[in-house]
């Protein structure tokens, strides 16, 4: 049983509503976009880009007052165990500034660069997930980016230096039936006179209980006649609604597996009237603004994992080196040493990547939306199996909570907390599988540029003819670069030293894995984008292939600036092979798989065919939708929101 859909559309609307929502230039050039046309474009990432010294000053300044409070003010366990941050700590976080680390000094904001930005975050998290979570929400996709990108100058003067020391702000845009499908989005903003109407429902809104200031996505309906006489195509809207405004209900506050201190609820907007002065850019841009956002926003979540990667690392040394089996500290056997090794290499690794892609994202002379979405896509996936791996060498201890381990005298150590909270990040600002679409759409592009039109049912032959010329062209030039490239040559990268194979062998693998695209494409044309299997490992070879280049230009870089250069190349050397053999075997599953059969599978689990196999067991669940009622109308709930002050 499911809730009425509220608003129906067709797989072409969805595809045409995203499609629309891309930033469709490239302006700006990309190292993971030539990764993926085999192009191994290394003077776009290396020397290492390094931060301006003012900014490492500040950065540095803020980071050692942030530790302190984290260290004597933050009660972690406490928040894991009332499932709040308590008022105090978040009024604390304000008076650090922390709510404008992002914001610029002339609206009362601290103006820290990307880099630092995340390696605040990093450090907030470990202390508190919860409270990394919220600081993220609030800057990372709240109010503060998209006004930074598309508000006003009057918008910026009245709510920046709000958010940069007093208030929290929201990101809302899933809805109770509208996951990552935006065509679908039912919340609306009807326009009257200087204001527009909201009614709506919103789901999983992190920090929308505690929020003051709310980013909203809602539908504009099409109109005519209207703004000097011109009409409006309407469309996805953002707008900014203050928290308290009269017929704004927080209907409930939500519990999760983890992130127990998360400000996460149901917000329903009943006639809720916002000044048309607080619609951030035109009426229709709102999807575009979100993605937009995301474009940086994403490297947040990464930066946390990393943050998680580097405390299991030190867990795992520390109880590694304690435990004793068969008369040898554990790390000694090599079962538990392969995890240690994976750990260690898989951090370093994780690092690289945030911070190479937050350095570009501060100079701002690449463009990143590959790279932040790759950093998001491989640090959830990474952090979650090196958390996985933390709790399986803890064992037993592993899977105990903290207040349990201290109950009988042990450290408290929050393994199996840590494996819930990481959880979520697989799932955050665009899941898995979605991450993998929405790379593989960005990786194709230059192929859907010049032959789009050629797999397109709608258009003429006169378009395909174009198209085909424009097609020809384009790989008569394009192929032959494919076939040899200076990863077969022995000496290329030699500045490298020993790691100089693993980037000879991520231009080989470029150049193949564009191929394998191409191959792709010819094969299955117009159906390309129903094989996300195939896709999603395209997608997963060039994230190993970021992270091996990462890694290495990382290493160089720490090799010529600090004094654990050594170390670094042995980090880098090892996760480059372990991310080798991950390589590989997803180069044979592109061709080699079960696919095909799998969706035979589905379609029989869906026919009801193996519906024998669930027998013998008894369902838990209780009754009720699959899916709330969100129809539009006056809120019937107390209204949940907890403003802090």
């Amino acid at each position: 049983m499911t809730a009425p859909s509220i608003r129906n559309v067709s797989e072409r609307e969805a595809r045409q509503v995203a499609e629309a929502a891309r930033e469709q230039a490239w302006r700006k050039p990309s190292f993971a976009k030539e990764l993926f046309l085999g192009r191994f474009r290394l003077d776009l990432i290396h020397p290492h880009p390094t931060p301006a010294a003012d900014d490492v000053r500040r950065g540095e300044k803020f980071l050692a007052t942030l530790r302190e409070f984290c260290e004597t003010e933050v009660d972690g366990a406490r928040i894991e165990r009332e499932g709040r941050i308590p008022d105090e700590t978040v009024n604390g976080l304000k008076e650090l500034g922390a709510l404008g680390m992002k914001i610029d000094p002339k609206y009362g904001g601290l103006g820290l660069t990307q880099v630092y930005y995340n390696r605040a975050l990093a450090l907030a998290g470990s202390a508190s997930p919860a409270i990394g979570a919220l600081l993220s929400a609030h800057q990372s996709i709240g109010v503060p980016q998209p006004l930074k990108l598309f508000g006003t100058q009057e918008q910026k003067e009245t709510f920046l230096p709000r958010l940069a020391r007093t208030d929290i702000s929201a990101f809302l845009l899933t809805e109770p039936d509208v996951g990552s499908d935006p065509a679908r989005l039912a919340t609306s903003a009807v326009r009257d006179g200087d204001d527009y109407v909201l009614d709506g429902v919103k789901l999983w809104t992190t920090n929308g209980v505690v929020a003051d200031l709310l980013v909203v996505m809602a539908r504009v309906p099409a109109s005519e006649g209207r703004e000097a006489g011109k009409g409006s195509k309407g469309g996805i809207t953002a707008f900014v609604v203050e928290g308290d405004a009269p017929g704004v209900t927080v209907e409930n506050r939500n519990a999760f597996m983890g992130l127990r201190g998360l400000e996460n609820g149901v917000t329903r907007f009943h006639q809720v009237r916002v000044p048309a002065a607080n619609r951030i850019g035109p009426e229709g841009a709102g999807l575009k603004i979100a993605l937009t956002t995301l474009n940086t926003g994403r490297l947040s979540l990464p930066a946390m994992c990393a943050g998680t990667g580097k405390w299991c690392l030190k867990i795992a040394r520390e109880w590694s080196a304690a435990r004793e089996q068969w008369g040898h500290p554990i790390a000694r056997h090599e079962a538990v040493g392969a995890k240690i090794s994976f750990i260690a290499a898989t951090t370093f690794a994780l690092e690289a990547v945030v911070d190479l892609s937050s350095q570009m994202a501060d100079e701002n002379r690449n463009d990143i939306r590959i790279e932040a979405a790759l950093a998001k896509l491989y640090g959830s996936e990474m952090g979650w199996r090196i958390t996985d791996e933390l709790v399986q060498i803890r064992g037993g201890r592993g899977f105990e909570t903290a207040d349990s381990l201290a109950a009988r005298g042990e450290r408290a150590v929050p393994a199996e907390q840590a494996l819930r909270d990481m959880r979520i990040n697989r799932i955050f600002e665009g899941s898995t599988e979605i991450m993998h679409l929405l790379i593989a759409r960005e990786a194709v592009d230059a192929h859907l540029s010049v032959a789009g039109d050629l797999i397109d049912p709608d258009k003429s032959l006169a378009d395909k003819s174009r198209a085909a010329a424009r097609a020809g062209g384009f790989y008569a030039r394009w192929l032959p670069r494919l076939v040899a490239g200076p990863g077969q040559l022995p000496r290329t990268y030699q500045e490298f030293g020993e790691l100089a194979g693993h980037l000879r062998y991520v231009e080989r693998s470029s150049r193949k894995l564009a191929r394998s695209t191409f191959y792709a494409m010819s094969r299955w044309q117009g159906k390309m984008e129903t094989k996300q299997g195939f896709l999603g490992r395209i997608v997963d070879i060039g994230a190993e292939l970021f992270a091996m280049s990462a890694a290495c230009v990382r290493a160089e870089h720490l090799r010529l600036t600090s004094d654990h250069g050594r170390e670094a190349y042995q980090l880098a050397d090892a996760f480059c092979r372990q991310a080798r053999i991950r390589v590989e075997e997803l180069f044979g599953r592109l061709w080699t798989n079960t696919d095909a059969l799998d969706r035979k599978v589905v379609a029989g689990v869906l026919g009801g065919s193996y519906s024998w196999l669930e027998e013998g067991v008894i369902d838990p669940s209780g009754d009720g939708p699959w899916i709330a009622d969100a129809t539009p109308g006056p809120s019937l709930k107390d209204n949940a929101r907890r403003p802090i002050r």
